[in-house]
């Protein structure tokens, strides 16, 4: 029985053996496949937008606000500007990559709102581990008060800026429109795109990814002073809130309390809801349909007061 029992179990080994051999190909496959996707997205999020073909006659500048490499922005300027309204666009990535001119942050906005004579700044920032949230913020409205500064000169209206961010930028529009004092001048509303840090403590607190460690650090204090919902007063900017229905860390949630938190100090905050992924909520804004619309409907009623 004994020898049996050994001899299955030699067998069973060489044939786990056999298979891990026969298997490792398949694991070299599936990496190169993952790394050939990664590296499809990152080529397509690179390309180079064709302005042209969005509004002929759109011209495109690039300007510092700081002396730091990451302290840039994009203006995309529609011919015949005067006195037009600006989104004022800031990309997300974990607050640790991205940049101003990723395809999926701005191409379907350019196509909707410049050929609607819009002027379109899109801003860089310092990242981590150069930058924590907090400074990065801090350099989103340097950018913010150069846009309101300089506008007159690109045929925009300094009184008429909509701030937008997605997920990391989603967060620092919503800190600087809880405490718009950062940035030193009002402006007309700003569109949050799909944050899940409005309550900084809470996320801290529960199960969450390495990255929000290095964005928020260890300090409580700290914690508090980089979060959207602390922060917020009635002296806050009007804001629009997108969520989406499918991120499993639920951020319609938060959205919705920080809504009631608004909302009991007397004031607006719409929710917009949207059964899309994370990413598909940056992405499509500016491709047709009722979420566009929607968006739009809100960004109208800010700049057109």
């Amino acid at each position: 029985m004994t020898r049996k029992i050994l001899t299955a179990a030699v067998i069973g080994a060489l044939s786990m053996g056999v298979l891990a051999v026969e298997a490792q190909p398949l694991r070299n496959h599936m990496r190169e496949r993952i790394a050939q996707r990664m590296q499809e997205r990152r080529a397509e999020e690179e390309r180079p937008v064709d302005l042209q073909a969005i509004a002929p006659g759109a011209r495109k500048l690039t300007e510092t606000y700081g002396t730091a490499k990451g302290q840039a922005i994009d203006i995309y300027i529609p011919p015949g500007a005067r006195d037009a309204p600006v989104i004022v666009m800031v990309h997300g990535g974990a607050w640790k990559i991205g940049d101003k001119a990723n395809v999926g942050s701005i191409e379907n906005k350019l196509k909707y709102w410049l050929p609607k004579g819009y002027v379109f700044v899109s801003v860089n920032y310092r990242l981590l581990p150069e930058a924590m949230a907090y400074e990065q913020a801090q350099d989103v409205a340097l950018a913010l008060r150069q846009v309101q500064d300089h506008a007159a000169e690109w045929g925009a209206s300094d009184r008429r800026i909509v701030l937008m961010g997605h997920s990391a930028g989603a967060h620092i529009v919503a800190l600087l429109s809880s405490k718009p004092e950062m940035v030193g001048k009002s402006w007309a509303g700003t569109v949050v795109l799909d944050s899940a840090a409005m309550k900084v403590s809470s996320v801290m607190d529960g199960r969450h990814p390495g990255f929000y460690d290095e964005a928020f650090g260890s300090d409580p204090a700290g914690w508090a002073r980089v979060s959207p919902m602390d922060q917020w007063t009635p002296a806050a900017v009007p804001m629009l809130v997108v969520c989406s229905t499918k991120r499993p860390d639920k951020p319609c949630d938060d959205a919705r309390a920080f809504q009631a938190q608004v909302e009991k100090a007397g004031q607006a905050m719409p929710v917009l809801p949207q059964d899309l992924s994370h990413a598909d909520v940056n992405r499509t804004l500016g491709q047709p349909g009722a979420y566009t619309q929607a968006v739009e409907a809100w960004v109208t009623q800010r700049v057109g007061r």
